[in-house]
């Protein structure tokens, strides 16, 4: 299996997950801390939220899982939240900068 080709798919959809309160992907965010592919197919991701008391801290690291599951050829996913380093703005990506007015 191309790990790269499935972890560029991973990166796709993570893009199309949201923090309700922010309108931007999480993974112009920057919460995004890291993706594992392993040959087998298995996906990790390591992620935070905005805030420990983030809204979503329930549904959205569920809803990255079962977007990354359903990609073709992943075979399993596993989402670790990490709070170190604690997420801060300057994490976020040039687009999500210049999409929220602070460019």
């Amino acid at each position: 299996m191309d790990t790269l080709a499935l972890q560029d798919k991973v990166i796709e959809e993570l893009r199309t997950c949201f923090d309700p309160e922010i309108p931007v992907n999480i993974y112009e965010l920057g919460l995004i801390y890291g993706i594992t592919v392993d040959p087998s197919g298995e996906v990790g991701i390591q992620m935070t939220l905005t805030s420990p008391n983030c809204p979503v801290a329930g549904s959205l690291p569920v809803e990255v899982e079962n977007k990354v599951r359903a990609i073709p050829g992943v075979a399993g996913a596993k989402v670790e939240i990490t709070w170190d380093p604690p997420w801060e703005p300057s994490r976020m990506s040039d687009a999500a900068r210049l999409q929220l007015g602070m460019m």
